[in-house]
């Protein structure tokens, strides 16, 4: 199996030469993100899972009511099991304009069993900054279930304590990202690299003029920008359709000994080394005896051990890495001699511990 995924790994990254991509797919402009959204809030109309008489619970329904001039009398117990407890949380897009839906999740806090059957009474949802951006309500879809019988048996799919209501939030005010006020725009990388940054910036100036763009870092490039929404939304969109060829990517090595699985990226290299391989199988075979006393000795029969202890060594000539080797060469090396997962771990940490492996070797 561990021969098969690596050639075919080599096969595809021999095969595939150095591509363009669209800027818009190497990063994105610094501040156009979604922000996260958090709330509290109460779900009714559960049948008997909810949380039973928490103390929060029953403060935060007693909350809910007032509000509808409804006053529960002191020292009265609601029997709140058809409500529940719940956190709700949601990403703002950026650029999410008042009125627009956006969806959300609803998390039971207490010890409510499932939200099934619910709906989220009208709550607000609040940014980092403590001011509300959205408000949320409605009926709630839960995709786990469970069932209790009458013996105290149990069963649980999936997680019925969390769901999700599609659309089930409206965004109450915008997020300023000072993208038609900011002197420059920034680009940044989802990957830092030198290279890239670089190729970057020189393709934004080949097509708009020199000086426009800047590699600040291995990740930011400034670009000279108008003052002005309109002409920015036109001058980034064009700016993310711009094709660059990235930098190749660092050398790298990932071993997954547990599945067998290999990546070698097409950068990794290797110095002269020789390599053997080998395989030590210790083998003790138990052989009980039975020991018979002669007549009238007045003995006991009982039970020898005997073992058998062997050693078995398995050999593999040693093979020579040329200077230098490509990808297709070391693969055609690790195939040479059979290894196994764990072999080949051992076989590439070797490597590196020897200075010869020339990448980053990552084993999971």
């Amino acid at each position: 199996m561990i021969r098969f995924l690596i050639a075919v790994l080599a096969a595809l990254t021999i095969a595939q030469p150095a591509m363009a991509e669209r800027v818009k797919d190497l990063g994105s402009f610094q501040g156009i993100r979604s922000n996260q959204l958090v709330g509290y809030g109460i779900v009714v109309g559960l049948p008997g899972t909810g949380d039973d008489n928490l103390e929060y619970t029953v403060q935060s329904m007693k909350g809910v009511t007032s509000r509808f001039g409804l006053q529960l009398p002191a020292g009265v117990n609601p029997g709140l099991k058809n409500a529940a407890a719940v956190m709700i949380t949601a990403d703002l897009p950026a650029f999410a304009k008042p009125g627009q839906k956006i969806d959300v999740t609803v998390a039971a806090l207490g010890k409510a069993k499932s939200l099934r059957g619910g709906s989220l009474i009208l709550t607000p949802l609040q940014g980092a900054d403590g001011q509300i951006y959205a408000m949320a309500q409605g009926n709630l879809a839960v995709g786990g279930m469970g069932a209790n019988g009458a013996d105290g048996s149990s069963i649980v799919v999936n997680v019925p304590s969390t769901g999700r209501i599609p659309e089930g939030a409206t965004v109450e005010r915008a997020v300023d990202t000072g993208f038609a006020t900011t002197p420059t725009l920034t680009f940044n990388l989802s990957e830092s690299d030198f290279t890239t940054a670089q190729r970057v910036a020189t393709a934004i100036n080949g097509r708009f003029g020199q000086g426009i763009a800047s590699a600040i870092d291995g990740v930011s490039v400034r670009v000279a920008a108008p003052q002005g929404a309109g002409l920015r939304s036109t001058l980034m969109s064009e700016i993310e359709n711009i094709e660059v060829e990235p930098a190749e990517a660092a050398a790298r090595v990932i071993v997954n000994a547990r599945t067998g699985t290999v990546v070698i990226n097409s950068a990794v290299r290797v110095a002269p080394a020789a390599v053997t391989h080998g395989k030590l199988t210790v083998r003790i075979d138990e052989q009980p005896r039975v020991s018979q006393p002669a007549p009238f000795s007045k003995g006991k029969t009982t039970v020898v051990q005997d073992s058998a202890v062997s050693t078995e060594e398995e050999r593999h000539p040693m093979f020579l890495l040329a200077p230098g080797p490509k990808l297709a060469d070391i693969v055609k090396a690790v195939n040479a001699i059979g290894a196994s997962p764990s072999d080949l771990v051992a076989i590439l940490e070797a490597l590196k511990e020897a200075g010869a492996l020339k990448a980053d070797l990552i084993v999971l």
